[in-house]
């Protein structure tokens, strides 16, 4: 059997030690462990890699610090519109939603399509619908407010910028990545012990999108992909960039039709290709062997991963 592993990350992009808060960036290690060490508990009592995947992007759903589900950004219109994927690579089966306003987990609703639905993206009234026939919980548009992201809003209108970020003004944060130049995603990728390989994504987009953008997280192939054959990628960054690119997919490509390594591949990817094109961001990899690959060609990115038995490895900014 090969050695489990579960990857994470929460969003990308440039570091701002002037305004870093230690005590901020200690909320952001302490939840990425915490994260880490349940899907790790999850692989280690012989739980799937779909299911790791699953319930770490749902624990990240669950926590304001990050920009999915509790703490998403808002649209220009003031509203939440939430994407999310999660995709199986022992079947290549894979579930989707977008634009959902109501669903507490869209990582769930996404896992719902998967297992329940003939199709693969379900959208807007459609996906929400189908998730409450399908038990998951709906909440109303405050479940999903705070102030910090509600202040972003405000700040990013009144310059009438659209932020690919969490946050919107740097001078007014303590947070340990530069907020005008964060990418707000969620993911996670895993092996399990039986070699199988999953990968899911979510977000709440980006402060001041329009209504009805849709970004790279709930495309497979996009922000989103798994293959037991070579890899399990989710990608964090510029959204528009990353489905010119297919960025998750073409690592795979690189690594199937080249020969490429999995870090060969991903750096190629992400810290080649998308650069070509103006993109920023990062991805989250693991191949079939238990390899990982954590690139990003921003300042920094919050991410973390953890092998079954060991302590979880995490990190926001650039190695030196």
């Amino acid at each position: 059997m090969v050695k489990a592993v579960i990857a994470i990350h929460g969003g990308a992009g440039a570091i701002a030690r002037a305004s870093m808060s230690v005590e901020k960036e200690q909320l952001y290690i302490q939840a990425l462990s915490a994260i880490i060490t349940q899907g790790q508990t999850i692989l280690a009592d012989g739980g799937s890699a779909l299911d790791a995947v699953t319930e770490a992007v749902r624990l990240l759903e669950e926590c304001p610090l990050f920009n999915a589900g509790k703490g998403a950004v808002f649209t220009h219109q003031g509203t939440h519109e939430l994407d999310a994927c999660v995709m199986d690579g022992h079947s290549l089966q894979a579930g989707a939603v977008a634009g959902v306003k109501r669903v507490r987990n869209p990582v769930l609703a996404a896992r719902a399509v998967l297992e329940n639905s003939p199709h693969v993206l379900l959208i807007g009234e459609g996906a929400e619908s189908f998730a409450s026939d399908h038990g998951l919980e709906q909440v109303g548009a405050d479940f999903f407010y705070t102030q910090e992201r509600w202040d972003q809003l405000q700040r990013a209108l009144s310059t009438q910028q659209m932020l690919l970020d969490h946050d919107g003004a740097s001078q007014t944060s303590d947070d340990p990545l530069d907020p005008d130049r964060k990418f707000g995603t969620v993911g996670a990728v895993a092996l399990d012990q039986y070699g199988n390989l999953a990968a899911a994504t979510s977000t709440g987009g980006m402060t001041n999108k329009q209504a009805g953008r849709v970004g790279d997280s709930p495309i497979i192939g996009a922000g989103c992909y798994a293959n037991n054959a070579n890899v399990a990628v989710s990608c964090t960054g510029t959204g528009e960039v990353f489905m010119r690119t297919l960025a998750a997919y073409d690592i795979a490509a690189l690594m199937e039709y080249g020969g490429l390594s999995l870090q060969e591949a991903s750096n190629r990817v992400i810290m080649e290709k998308i650069k070509v094109l103006g993109g920023s961001g990062g991805a989250i990899a693991v191949d079939r062997d238990g390899n990982v690959a954590l690139p990003f060609n921003s300042e920094g990115m919050y991410r973390g991963f953890g092998y079954v038995g060991d302590a979880p490895n995490v990190g926001i900014y650039r190695e030196a």
